[in-house]
């Protein structure tokens, strides 16, 4: 901003009352008002402090010397934390005084700023002190040592995190080449410590976000799932809230899907390649951006996935990054995650493929397949997607046999999997669990291996005592006759 004349003030001042960005002050004698009041400008969109204009708007400009702009850069400095603010000194024509322009710009990324020690915010016209729920939000909402991914937590121990969890992301890293192959070898403390997530001893709330095991402490590690029946919330087909880690979760958000969207089949060479009526490769993508960019520090926060007859919605607490505009977000953008340790983590282990790619991949594998770009909208709360698609069939069932056009029984490629995992072995659920890669057990459980013993595929070794401690499986000679085919 430029204010170098009286024309440029008068410009500046549309009417004679202050307003929300514009401040006057008849003198600077009244300066720590007006640094408390620019102060609540850099805690909202910005704006001018003006000396030398009375209440009215009338201006009458004020006399400035040398011990004035001195005391002007003292009250500047106050301001933490320190910030660029542009001072303006307008001459009066025909007249030795001047009026005097304090303008500072919107700094989101920096807030909550503080003068004197003290928060300050602008409701309207009127600058009051800033409620410490608000400072705390922001201050969170700034990042870095601040964030809430960071801040520890005393309660928290390395025993409340899943190793299967941590040692699987480990070798995620390895198999990608984005973690060394001497990794695997080290101990739960130093590859902690490596990811970010252990300081001094004390776990950060990132590493219960990222593999814990016990969230009493962290509720808004929270998954809804939604199947409505139709296009709106009338009726539920299927109703879910699942809490766990991001691993965890992810999972789950992925069988729903299989479980409630259509597959279509083609053959790509010896293989049979399955398609959901929205691109898996989308639906993960946006599921990942929704766990790991989320606002975390709301205990009653969460991630919805809902899906309808003609669309699905996925929703997360939190919002774009303040200074990443609709167009900019479409066009492609660099990344700037909300929680940086998450993120660097998710990407270390191969969840996260690149960096500020990903809503360029979700667009792309809708138009891969014909269906509209994926919509993005927020209200500064929370954000949520919209994939739009049209229905192919009624309903899909994981455990329900269907027959291909070449009379060959085929099947849910959750089932598939299984089987491809097994093959001529027989294996308890944690190795198919570690062959398929799956982290979940329950899930893997409904939508793996019981619809595959349903179907007579898979067999147990004691199928007279379920639960026994040897338990293992093996294919009946119908799955390993499909399994061939």
């Amino acid at each position: 901003m430029k204010l170098e004349t009286l024309d440029d003030i008068k410009n500046l001042i549309t009417s004679d009352t202050e307003t929300d960005n514009i401040e006057f002050k008849k003198t600077t004698g009244q300066l720590e008002r007006g640094m408390e009041t620019l102060c609540a400008f850099l805690n909202g969109e910005g704006g001018t402090v003006l000396f030398g204009v009375t209440d009215e708007g009338k201006i009458i400009g004020q006399d400035v010397a040398g011990k004035t702009k001195e005391t002007i850069g003292e009250a500047i400095s106050r301001l933490e934390p320190s910030v660029n603010v542009q001072i303006f000194y307008v001459p009066m024509p025909d007249s030795e005084k001047k009026v005097i322009a304090l303008h500072v710009e919107s700094a989101r990324m920096e807030r909550p700023f503080c003068y004197r020690g003290r928060p300050y915010m602008r409701i309207e016209n009127v600058t009051t002190l800033m409620p410490q729920d608000k400072y705390n939000h922001l201050l969170i909402q700034r990042g870095g040592k601040y964030g809430w991914e960071t801040m520890t937590n005393p309660d928290l121990k390395i025993s409340d995190l899943d190793e299967h969890a941590i040692l699987g992301a480990v070798r995620g890293g390895i198999r990608c080449g984005r973690l060394p192959e001497a990794t695997i070898r080290e101990d739960l403390p130093t590859i902690l410590e490596k990811f970010n997530l252990l300081h001094d001893g004390k776990l950060n709330n990132a590493s219960a976000v990222l593999f814990g095991s016990n969230f009493y402490y962290y509720p808004q590690c929270l998954l809804r799932l939604a199947r409505f029946k139709g296009t709106t919330k009338d009726e539920f087909i299927d109703n879910q809230r699942i809490t766990g880690n991001i691993y965890t979760l992810l999972d789950a958000a992925m069988a729903f899907f299989f479980k409630h969207l259509s597959l279509s089949g083609k053959i790509e060479g010896l293989y049979r390649e399955e398609e959901l009526e929205i691109p898996y490769k989308a639906l993960r993508e946006c599921c990942t951006n929704a766990l790991c960019h989320r606002l975390y520090h709301r205990p009653g926060s969460s991630v919805g996935i809902a899906i309808y007859d003609d669309r699905v919605e996925i929703e997360n607490s939190g919002t774009f990054p303040p200074d990443i505009t609709m167009e900019k977000l479409l066009s492609g953008h660099n990344s700037e995650p909300q929680n940086q340790i998450i993120a660097n983590v998710l990407y270390k282990s191969e969840v996260l493929e690149s960096w500020g790619r990903g809503i360029g991949l979700m667009i792309s594998e809708c138009q891969r397949v014909g269906l509209p770009a994926p919509e993005f909208h927020t209200d500064g709360n929370s954000v949520w997607v919209i994939f739009r698609y049209t229905r192919k069939t009624v309903g899909y069932d994981p455990t329900v046999t269907r027959q291909s056009p070449d009379s060959y029984p085929t099947v849910a490629p959750q089932v598939e999997k299984v089987l491809s995992a097994i093959g001529e072995q027989t294996l308890s659920t944690k190795e198919i669990m570690g062959i398929i890669g799956l982290k979940d057990k329950s899930n893997f459980l409904e939508l793996y291996l019981y619809p595959a013993t349903r179907l007579n595929l898979v067999e147990p070794i004691y199928p007279e005592n379920p639960k026994h401690p040897r338990q293992k499986y093996r294919l009946t000679d119908k799955g390993k006759e499909l399994l061939k085919r």
